[in-house]
């Protein structure tokens, strides 16, 4: 599989950042093996490339992504515990939900439509979502004898505390974009099919600030979210010092001195 000629994606490069649009609309832009091949291949490649500054995941204006494809859980009658050792090392999709928190830049998630159970899982692996109003998220895998397994106990748990997920989970209520506004699971809502608009500003100014900044923010943030306070402090107050070494601290504050616009160069 090349991304030169992917099958489940649609790539549009714009100068600063990355647009990676899921495009299976027959299947309301459910993702398969295939789909996480392609947009695991599209991530690694930006990730070194340093003119990439953000990565902006998205949909259809009528499905963000409803989940794994159905037919991706056909399981033979001996093949049971094949697929379990496979989940971890050989599947794709298991490896792009776990890839996205570690990813060393930010991931922008553009939901328009639904997004529900592995859907709204991977727009909570992003660093955060922009929605459209007409946007409905919601984890219904309960209601089909499963339960999520794309990370959302532990995503959803850590945005809006355990008593609410444990209720959204259990019922699998939708939510409305404004709903999740509320919750904090999305940062920003824009008019119906603007959503990209408003992520594509946000990329933009992302993309303003020092690179390495931004990317050691990121790991504090993440990482630290599993240590105690004073651990995470320890570990921000290291990530922070290293940034002295880096020509771009020097480069922003001449820039601040002089009053003049920084060029920052990820250094």
């Amino acid at each position: 599989m090349s991304t030169t000629d992917p099958q489940d994606v649609v790539v549009v490069r714009r100068e600063r950042w990355l647009e990676i649009q899921i495009q299976r609309p027959e299947k309301m832009n459910a993702i398969r093996e295939q789909t996480a091949a392609e947009i695991l291949e599209l991530l690694a490649d930006a990730e070194s490339d340093r003119a990439i500054a953000a990565v902006l995941l998205s949909g259809t204006d009528k499905a963000f992504c409803t989940g794994i494809d159905t037919s991706e859980f056909a399981i033979g009658p001996r093949e049971k515990f094949d697929f379990y050792r496979k989940r971890r090392r050989v599947r794709k999709t298991g490896q792009l939900f776990r890839a996205l928190p570690e990813y060393s830049k930010p991931v922008i998630a553009v939901v328009e439509g639904y997004a529900l159970g592995g859907g709204f899982e991977l727009a909570l692996c992003a660093d955060f979502i922009v929605a459209g109003e007409r946007a409905t998220f919601g984890l219904p895998e309960v209601k089909l004898g499963m339960m999520p397994g794309g990370g959302g106990t532990q995503t959803l748990a850590r945005l809006v505390g355990k008593p609410l997920a444990k209720e959204l989970i259990w019922t699998g209520r939708r939510l409305s974009a404004q709903d999740a506004l509320g919750y904090r699971i999305v940062n920003h809502v824009a008019p119906a099919g603007e959503a990209m608009t408003k992520a594509r500003e946000l990329a933009e100014t992302i993309a303003a600030g020092a690179p390495i900044s931004v990317m050691m923010s990121k790991l504090a943030i993440e990482r630290g979210a599993d240590l105690s306070l004073a651990n995470g402090m320890a570990y921000e107050g290291d990530a922070s010092f290293f940034l002295y070494l880096t020509d771009d601290r020097d480069e922003g504050l001449a820039a601040f001195r002089e009053k003049r616009t920084p060029a920052f160069k990820g250094q």
